[in-house]
């Protein structure tokens, strides 16, 4: 198995050590991270911790920082992240910020003071081959981290699910854990991890009086599941003190709103006479049947484990082991862990990936309240966002403005959210590569038609069919129907069209995820596309809500469909899939009207005998062609 393990601000970035307690080598952090300060806590405070945490690196400049990882796709891992202050920046003022996974969050660090350290574990599946651990500033002080370990994990063990609703549907999510106790029972008390547990987890004592542990020399079969209880752990055991009493287990997650996970580890230690039996049962909370008649296998390891999520009312967990009538000894437990779920709540996405909108749409009308959240920001490749439908408040945040592919932004029907712009999104806005919609403010929306000329040995100009082609066209004017934009849009209508139709994900293919972009405007971008061998211009056009706006591409794919003219680029077909609205037209590949006018395509200016032809051929075209140059 492939650790890695961090030793954040060691230097230089080509130093190792091998820790002398766990045998664990340490590397340097800088290969993958390339912002921070490196730092090292006091002297005085060295001898208290282990040599990973006696370098540390700090972030003093923006809110977001992150180390990436190469791991292997769909796979669990548990990472840990330890922090000591150590006044290593003299201040003696103890930071506080958020650890992320990818863009979701993890926890929020606290330190209990200077010569303290604070060690944070979660159980994550990584969605791609590529992995984000972030800090996070949400404050003034800055954030800091001293070490960083990935141990992978077995696939099929710590299954966290969670059931979540969607469009009148029921689904399983999976989430992640973060470890709130793993503890064991040994009769000398000591922290146990690598070499003894093959994943690096760390084991911490627990006794107390009213319980007594008991241990043995024989070896304990722990092949029997995927948990891999290292064999220290599994050859202890407490029993109540008093043999004729339950045995009682309590903890306080301290979030009344906390999903608990739970897996419980169990051996028979002892040598059982003929006549004994150990059999009990487990309860929770007043009553509640976790576990019945449960005998546990002689030197061999069984896990009970929650099947789904536990909660309490007031955050409390009390657990109760109880004799059956049948039972003549005592219950009796080798190891308990405890877990808390983590909402994974925004998709992560591979770094290479160039999708249209990461799925993020599913954020809207999700009840979302509170702040926009940072997290969004660790979405590189975002090019659209939609939290409209929800309760949102606060500002408008700036990092917005910072994310370079974002091209909408949806916050509608946020009737709490403050929607004062700043001047850096407003920028974005004004240079027409930023569409933002809110309830004060309309969208943009797309024109009736956007026909671009295309030509071959030549274009027509603006000039010349304003002034011959409008008394063609006026004589049949009244004859184009004028119903179209009273029409609105529901499930079972079409657009009368014989041109191709195509999905999405066909357009994804078509433009290999939106790779060369042929141009853009306030309405949409173009995009270069290759179907079936043809070069094809797929203009995809911004997401939009609204009827009358759906009107507008709908009319424009009819009419477009019905013009056949040599100087008129052909519609090829469009997509009108969900919200994925595009128009797909033959590829121009002697540019623009403006650049054959101009001579920037490479050719020869245009001379005005050609643009005069042009404009007299257009003019004999029928109505509809008249309609489309207007």
């Amino acid at each position: 198995m492939r650790f890695i393990s961090l030793t954040c601000g060691l230097i230089p970035k080509s130093a190792t050590y091998t820790e002398k307690t766990t045998n664990i080598t340490y590397i340097s952090d800088a290969d993958f991270i390339d912002s921070g300060i490196v730092g090292r806590i006091d002297d005085s405070y060295k001898t208290l911790f282990q040599q990973q945490t006696w370098t540390l690196r700090s972030f003093p400049e923006g809110q977001r920082n992150c180390y990436t990882f190469n791991l292997k796709e769909n796979s669990k891992y548990l990472i840990r992240g330890t922090f000591v202050y150590g006044n290593y920046d003299g201040l003696n003022q103890m930071p506080e910020f958020d650890l992320h996974v990818g863009p979701n969050k993890w926890t929020s660090v606290t330190l209990e003071g200077v010569a303290n350290a604070s060690i944070y574990e979660i159980i994550h599946v990584v969605a791609h081959d590529r992995l984000q651990v972030c800090l996070i500033k949400t404050g003034e002080t800055t954030p800091f981290i001293s070490s960083l370990e990935l141990r992978p994990l077995n696939n099929n063990t710590y299954q966290c699910f969670t059931k979540k609703k969607e469009n009148n549907n029921t689904y399983l999510t999976h989430e992640s854990l973060m470890s709130f106790a793993r503890i064991y029972f040994p009769q000398t008390p000591s922290f146990l991890r690598y070499d003894e547990d093959v994943h690096d987890r760390v084991w911490v004592p627990y006794k107390n009086n009213k319980t007594v542990s008991l241990s043995t020399n024989l070896t304990i079969d722990t092949s029997s599941g995927s948990y891999n209880v290292p064999q220290h752990v599994a050859n202890s055991a407490i029993f109540p003190a008093n043999a004729s009493h339950p045995l009682n287990i309590w903890w306080d997650i301290g979030d009344t709103n906390a999903h608990s996970y739970i897996y419980m580890h169990f051996a028979e230690i002892q040598n059982l006479g003929s006549n004994e039996i150990r059999e009990f049962n487990i309860t929770y909370n007043g009553g509640e049947v976790w576990e019945s008649f449960f005998r546990p296998h002689k030197l061999k390891i069984t896990t009970i484990f929650s099947r789904t999520a536990l909660s309490s009312s007031d955050g409390k967990f009390n657990f109760t082991f109880t004799m059956t009538e049948s039972s003549t000894l005592p219950p009796l437990i080798n190891a308990l862990e405890v877990y808390t779920d983590v909402e994974n709540l925004l998709l992560e996405t591979h770094q290479d990936e160039d999708p249209k909108s990461l799925n993020i749409r599913k954020l809207a009308a999700s009840d979302l309240n509170g702040a926009i959240t940072p997290d969004i920001a660790g979405l590189t490749q975002l090019r659209e966002l939609d939290l409209s439908k929800n309760d949102l408040s606060g500002e408008l945040p700036d990092f917005l403005a910072d994310m370079k592919l974002l091209t909408l932004i949806n916050l509608k029907r946020n009737p709490k959210l403050n929607l004062t712009i700043p001047d850096s999104l407003q920028q974005k806005i004004d240079d027409k590569v930023l569409i933002l919609l809110i309830d004060e403010k309309l969208g943009r929306k797309f024109p009736l038609v956007a026909v671009t000329v295309s030509v071959v040995a030549g274009v027509i100009t603006l000039l010349a069919i304003l002034t011959i082609c409008f008394i063609v066209a006026r004589k049949k004017h009244s004859e184009v129907p004028s119903n179209i934009n009273s029409e609105t849009r529901s499930t079972n209508q079409s657009i009368r069209t014989k041109e191709g139709i195509f999905t999405y994900y066909e357009i994804l293919k078509m433009t290999n995820n939106f790779e060369r972009v042929l141009g853009k405007g306030g309405y949409g971008r173009v995009y270069y596309g290759n179907l079936n061998g043809t070069q094809v211009a797929v203009k995809m056009l911004f997401h939009t809500s609204a009827s009358h706006d759906y009107n507008h591409f709908k009319a424009e794919v009819e009419f477009l469909s019905r013009v056949h003219h040599r100087n008129l680029v052909g519609l090829v077909g469009y997509c009108d899939d969900g919200d994925n609205l595009a128009l797909i037209y033959q590829y121009m590949a002697n540019g623009d009207l403006k650049e054959n006018m101009s001579g920037k395509s490479g050719g020869h200016v245009l001379t005005w005998e050609n643009r005069l032809l042009i404009a007299m051929e257009a003019a004999q075209g029928d109505e509809t062609k008249m309609s489309l140059l207007f």
